[in-house]
């Protein structure tokens, strides 16, 4: 029997009041809203996630629509980071939601990093953004996962959570994995991958 009759008590039922609170209060920053970000973004806030910033300087093409959750042919040509926005203010009207429509600089993403965010979900699908903003979370000491690349692959029993270090069969991890090597980093990066072979 569900004790908590608000929209969150199936969830409370799963994981505690306590973790329900501590969702409530946290601060997550969602870099990049496509096929991976936007999902990971509904995902926290219908977990009841109380403040995110979200962020994606692009509009929606029609080519988005099979994979991206606000990718409709209704919403074709406007900002996803608007349109992720409204949904989740549909799901939660009580959530914090701070709306960035942008394409980040590396100057601007050690700004926006530096603020005080619980974690952040890189969900960038370009090499050079997606370690510049590696590289501001791990300046600002931020707890964070990064995605990897995933296109082509369908096995999920593929998909693992590990060191960057770790990752095989995975072209784009590797190409990040160069970059940051360049910067001295070779370890210490937590990201989801896929190991399939295609």
């Amino acid at each position: 029997m569900i004790k908590n009759s608000s929209w969150l008590g199936r969830t409370e039922l799963l994981i505690g009041s306590e973790a329900i609170e501590a969702l409530k209060n946290s601060n997550v920053l969602v870099v990049g809203l496509g096929g991976v970000g936007s999902y990971a973004l509904e995902f926290l806030c219908r977990a009841g996630v109380g403040k995110m910033t979200i962020i994606d300087g692009d509009t929606i093409d029609i080519t988005n629509v099979n994979r991206q959750v606000q990718a409709l042919h209704t919403t074709v040509n406007q900002s996803k980071a608007a349109l992720m926005k409204e949904r989740c203010m549909a799901i939660n009207p009580m959530a914090e939601i701070q709306e960035i429509q942008e394409f980040l600089s590396p100057e601007r993403m050690n700004e926006i990093v530096n603020d005080p965010y619980d974690y952040v979900l890189d969900c960038i699908d370009s090499i050079s953004p997606k370690v510049n903003l590696i590289l501001a979370c791990l300046r600002n000491k931020k707890k964070f996962i990064s995605s990897m690349g995933a296109g082509g692959k369908t096995k999920i029993s593929n998909v693992h959570i590990s060191d960057l270090k770790n990752t095989t069969n995975c072209v784009f991890a590797q190409e990040v994995k160069k970059k940051l090597k360049k910067e001295g980093i070779r370890f210490g990066i937590k990201v989801v991958f896929s190991d399939e072979t295609i």
